[in-house]
């Protein structure tokens, strides 16, 4: 269905590194990155453009824009997300969002990836020890630096600082000029290495998808849609509140399946039946 096949990568951050060789060694793609695609149009980590629209409908509009851009009806595209973790309390994560497009056989794949591997930070910093103290726990130089006025000024901003000397020249120019300076991590994948990682996870996630293909079809992309409670609890055999089967669906012969028992898990411990342990 892919193979030789000409796929464009939506991205002006370099992560083509990361996509590219994991899509062309399974799929058989080719895989090419459009000229002056300038996806900052969609909004910036930085500030100076909000992202207008949630993050799904974001990438799949990247997406479209490259591929329409090269004419070509194969796309990846990716969007990234930074804020507290929704289950580790306390940590911060990356949400990583991939989407592959496919126009000649109407087929829309999307995967996420969540972690807790990120540098994402920020710090009004008043002196130049406070400064490099900042830069050393978010892992500079390996990893960017932004400097700019305030956490809400976003008129005057030095990205992609990766030297020392060029941080502290950066710093002592906002300093002169405004009295205040706000350190960030500059969150774009080709100055975040460890933003990279975690978009080549997601992007191993979803071939994995593309590879599911449906029984009844052979569309690719059938995956988790839903889930059923219920796992029976191993004193009392009473259902409890996890996970008793995945419910599987295909978005192009709307065929669904149930798998009980995911991981061979036939059983729930008693400390989290209600019964047992109300």
């Amino acid at each position: 269905m892919f193979n030789e096949r000409v796929l464009v990568i939506a991205t002006k951050h370099h992560k083509e590194k990361v996509i590219a060789p994991v899509l062309e060694e399974t799929l058989g793609v080719v895989c090419m990155v459009p000229d002056n695609f300038d996806s900052d149009i969609l909004g910036t980590f930085s500030g100076e453009i909000e992202r207008k629209e949630d993050p799904i409908a974001t990438v799949r509009q990247k997406c479209l824009m490259a591929m329409d851009l090269c004419n070509c009806d194969l796309g990846v595209a990716s969007e990234g997300s930074f804020a507290a973790h929704p289950a580790v309390y306390f940590a911060a994560a990356d949400e990583e969002i991939l989407i592959f497009i496919d126009r000649k056989n109407k087929l829309e794949i999307l995967v996420r990836e969540i972690s807790v591997s990120t540098n994402f930070d920020a710090k009004m910093v008043h002196n130049e020890r406070e400064l490099l103290d900042f830069a050393s726990r978010v892992n500079f130089p390996s990893h960017a630096l932004i400097l700019k006025k305030s956490k809400e000024e976003n008129t005057d901003i030095i990205k992609g600082i990766i030297d020392k000397e060029s941080l502290l020249s950066a710093y002592r120019l906002l300093f002169d000029k405004y009295g205040t300076v706000y350190a960030e991590t500059d969150m774009r994948a080709m100055y975040n290495p460890t933003r990279m990682q975690v978009i080549e996870s997601a992007a191993k996630k979803l071939i994995e998808k593309i590879s599911s293909r449906c029984p009844n079809c052979q569309v690719p992309g059938f995956d988790i849609t839903d889930y059923r409670e219920g796992l029976e609890c191993s004193l009392c055999a009473m259902p409890t509140s996890s996970i008793k089967s995945f419910i599987y669906s295909c978005q192009h012969c709307t065929f669904t399946k149930e798998e009980c028992y995911p991981k061979n898990k036939t059983s729930e411990d008693p400390m989290y039946c209600n019964f047992c342990n109300p």
